[in-house]
């Protein structure tokens, strides 16, 4: 299935990205390949294939235990922050 260069336009819109004039074949092409790529995949045959819950059947996933490992140094780290207070780094408003 081929996109069109309209159906790549309405996508740029939805995800707000701008595509220049000069990058809009190479979008197309690109995209057009993906969705070939998803329906030779969805083309499969998996009538015989069982769902897997997890990709580790019939294993065992070693986690550590959660436990602190680390010391609290917040006062060591604030020291080089430029303001402070009650514990809180302060930082600049951004949005008004």
């Amino acid at each position: 299935m081929s996109l069109t260069r309209t159906q790549v336009e309405g996508i740029a819109h939805l995800a707000r990205l701008e595509i220049t004039e000069a990058q809009m074949p190479v979008y197309v092409e690109s995209l057009s390949r993906i969705i070939d790529f998803v329906e030779q995949l969805a083309a499969a045959d998996t009538a015989g294939v069982e769902p897997m819950a997890h990709p580790l059947a019939d294993q065992v996933q070693r986690l550590r235990p959660d436990a602190v490992s680390e010391t609290d140094q917040r006062e060591k780290f604030q020291q080089n922050a430029p303001s402070v207070a009650a514990g809180l780094y302060l930082v600049p408003r951004v949005i008004e």
